[in-house]
């Protein structure tokens, strides 16, 4: 006879929760942190009356915004490699439609979460229940159904006894990395508190095992024809590569056979910057040491990445006439992208076999790398040092703004600060182990060109959606999962106004972290974007109806929050304003008063964007032309 427990729908989900591990390496990890939540007529009385029993076995935060919550988890299990997760619990409605962005972030990026927003209710005798929306295609279609595309893994529970399937799918598919991504499990909000005498072994202690992925002998025998031919390679070091932890082995690849690498927005702080053979940034927002040598490479090993537009440039920073392509990748789809010779496998298990076969082959490529990361580093010191009022800058700024407007800004926001100088001496102030969370506007391109990191995992960005509002939510759960680090959520001004509300849940738990806000009362990035391309200034500065430049006083917001806040102009401020955060207890914002059209650009780099094919305007005309120039050189498939 099978021994059952009665409980709720929504009691039974949490204590599953409870007993989830995962084994990676020989080390067993409780698998689910937490949940987040924020509680609506749709889940309070299933999910948080369940909840409300097991808060001495998972951490249990209140959020302020469904979305917002949600960054947090999934900035907890990014900065977490994969290993650990919070899942996410939401009321039917406006609430789980919030979730929607989040979940496409997180299945951009491969990151686990665990979404469990509430459902309207399976025997629809209330309906149209409060916050319902009714579709005239079927009944059954609610808004939990826009998340559909956007989960590795989605379902719909309307009886107790599914959850006992669904959840066991739902953790192999998180705990699986060539599936890693979030998972919707929608909950009908009668049946959450509905009752059913589950079988105890249900609740046992289950581990989800994680065995490396061992490429085939013929993938890496075919890789090896390949690299030993080759003159110039590269590797390009992207997430999987700091998921699977494989910096050690990709060092030793490195060293052994000098082999330079670059790397992606999601790779960075895998190989320490200082590294000799690490150019650095890769593509639109890489700088010119990568860019260069990826132009002239012969064989290019790309690992753990997707090859997204911003890494290859639209795919033009690789010759695809005479370079030749390998990828290692635990997802098979990923391995096959741009027609390489795919490797499917393990990062860390792939490079060490890799090496086996290479044995003591040698390339020579020390010179080059080191001529282009001197070219590098001497425009790296000269970014750290820009004044606008050098007659030597004004070239850099005249197509766009003219100096009355930046005068403008100088005068409206009193600073003469480049984004380059405070961005470089932010990097040089903060402790080596500081983690930093970023993921839109134009930091990323300064970040990944300007940022050096020699601690590992001290970069968490999130680029692979590039998620306005990310940042905060994120840095929330990156100081979850490492504690005992300062963490810096570096965000615009257009990203906080998108989302901050966060702030208020890391002071309600005492998860100190810090922001530091670059004002330049705009969407700098986007306007670049627009005038670069032909287009006047429109619609993306910050602008009053009177035409007059806004200067929003984001120190006094924090500080209504009960953050403590500082505002800054120059560097000396800033240095001093960091290192004042530091000794602080709890969270903390910095307002940078930056000047627009002074962030990094460019670097033999090109972007494939919508310019419009036909125009007035001669500036468009132009724009256009030179697009259709350069995308005869890129590869279409």
């Amino acid at each position: 006879m099978v021994n059952t427990v009665r409980l709720t729908t929504g009691e039974a989900i949490v204590k599953f929760l409870t007993k989830q591990y995962i084994y990676v390496d020989g080390e067993e990890i409780q698998f689910v942190e937490g949940v987040m939540n924020i509680f609506g007529h749709g889940n309070v009385l299933g999910m948080g009356e369940g909840l409300s029993k097991y808060q001495e076995d998972l951490k249990i935060i209140q959020g302020k915004n469904e979305q917002g919550m949600a960054h947090t988890a999934i900035g907890f299990s990014k900065q977490s490699l994969r290993k650990r997760i919070f899942a996410v619990t939401s009321s039917v409605g406006p609430g789980s439609a919030n979730l929607v962005t989040a979940a496409g972030t997180a299945a951009a990026n491969h990151i686990p979460v665990l979404f469990l927003p509430g459902d309207t209710f399976a025997t629809r005798q209330p309906d149209p229940v409060l916050q319902q929306i009714e579709n005239p295609q079927s009944i059954g279609i609610t808004t939990n159904d826009a998340l559909k595309p956007l989960s590795r893994y989605f379902d719909r529970i309307t009886r107790p006894e599914q959850i006992m399937s669904a959840l066991i799918r739902a953790f192999e598919v998180m705990t699986n990395p060539q599936t890693a991504g979030p998972v919707t499990i929608a909950l009908s909000q009668d049946v959450q508190g509905e009752a059913f005498d589950f079988p105890e072994t249900f609740f046992e202690k289950r581990v989800h095992y994680v065995d490396r992925l061992e490429p085939s002998k013929r993938s890496i025998e075919a890789a090896i024809e390949i690299l030993k031919d080759a003159k110039k390679p590269l590797l390009i070091v992207g997430g999987g590569a700091k998921y699977s932890e494989a910096q050690e082995e990709i060092k030793q690849l490195m060293e052994k056979h000098n082999i330079p690498m670059a790397e992606t927005q999601a790779g960075k702080s895998t190989i320490e910057t200082s590294h000799p053979l690490n150019l650095g940034g890769l593509g639109v927002t890489g700088n010119l040491a990568a860019n260069i040598y990826a132009k002239d490479a012969d064989v290019i090993v790309g690992i753990g990445t997707r090859y997204s537009d911003f890494t290859t440039s639209s795919k033009t920073v690789i010759n695809f006439d005479s370079a030749k392509l390998i990828n290692i990748n635990v997802n098979r789809v990923d391995a096959y992208k741009l027609d390489a010779t795919q490797v499917v496998g393990d990062a860390k298990v792939s490079i060490a076999k890799l090496m086996e076969k290479l044995k003591n082959h040698q390339f020579n490529t020390e010179d080059t790398v080191r001529d282009i990361k001197n070219q590098w580093n001497n425009e790296r010191d000269r970014l750290a040092e820009i004044n606008i009022n050098d007659d030597s800058y004004i070239p850099e700024i005249a197509d766009h703004f003219d100096k009355e407007k930046i005068n403008k800004y100088v005068e409206t926001l009193q600073t003469e600060l480049p984004q380059t100088n405070a961005l470089i001496e932010v990097n040089k102030t903060l402790d080596k182990d500081a983690i930093i969370v970023a993921a839109a506007g134009s930091l990323p391109g300064d970040l990944e060109r300007l940022w050096e990191t020699d601690a590992f995992n001290t970069y968490n960005m999130e680029y692979g959606y590039s998620t306005m509002g990310y940042e905060i939510g994120a840095a929330v759960g990156a100081k979850i999962s490492e504690p005992d680090k300062e963490v810096y959520a570096l965000v615009g001004d257009g990203s906080f106004l998108m989302l901050h509300s966060e702030l208020i849940t890391a002071l309600q738990y005492n998860y100190k972290i810090n922001i530091i806000l670059f004002d330049n009362s705009g969407f700098g990035c986007i306007n670049n974007l627009q005038m670069d391309n032909g287009s006047e200034s429109f619609c993306t500065e910050f602008t009053d109806y009177n035409g007059d430049i806004l200067n929003i006083d984001y120190k006094k917001v924090a500080e209504g929050y009960g953050a403590i806040s500082y505002r800054v102009n120059n560097v000396e401020s800033l240095a001093e304003a960091i290192e004042q955060a530091k000794k602080e207890t709890k969270s903390t914002l910095i307002e940078i008063k930056t000047l627009p059209k002074t962030m990094t650009d460019g670097y033999e780099s090109f972007w494939n964007v919508g310019v419009s094919e036909y125009s007035d305007k001669p500036s468009i005309q132009e724009a256009f032309s030179n697009k259709e120039k350069v995308m005869k050189t890129a590869k279409h498939y």
